[in-house]
This record gives structure tokens, sequence and C-alpha cells, in this order.
């Protein structure tokens, strides 16, 4: 990952992932290449409990694949699964 440059991503949360970040948006420097990668760590720096697999992911308000790379002012969203009636 060190190779990649580093990039602005704005991050938003929902549902437990928001409730464990303490927040539901934020701006972050990266040089993860992929939604994948961000989110891995993301995970590390605010301990998730989530695992990939059972998220799915937005960027540019389009849902994407986990490898689709990263640019800089991207706008990532993981949505994790919801639960109510």
């Amino acid at each position: 990952m060190s190779d990649s440059p580093e990039k602005t991503v704005h991050v938003q949360y929902f549902a437990v992932l928001r409730e464990e970040r303490g927040r539901g948006e934020e701006t972050v420097r990266t040089r993860a290449r992929t939604a994948r990668e961000l989110y891995g760590e993301l995970q590390r720096q605010y301990q998730f409990k989530l695992s990939d697999d059972l998220l799915r992911v937005a960027i540019n308000e389009q849902f994407s694949d986990w490898q689709a790379r990263l640019d800089s002012g991207d706008r990532v969203v993981f949505l994790p699964p919801v639960s109510g009636g």
C-alpha cells in the first residue's frame, strides 16, 4: 500500500459503524488503493467489529465492488446490515 499516493476521501458510516466510530462522517487521508483496503485501515484504527463480507460499499453514490479503485475526492459509504421492522 505504501507505493500508492496519498489521497483524501470522504467516508460516511451508518448504523453500528456510526455507533462504533462515534460520528457519521469524516474526511480521511489514506494510501488505500481500494475500498477493501480503506475499510481494513479504518477497522484497525477504530476497532470495527464487522468484517467487510457483512457490509456493502458505495463509492460516489453507486454500489461498488470492494476492489474498485479509490481516487482523491471520492465519497465512500460503508453500509452494514440493518434490522428492525
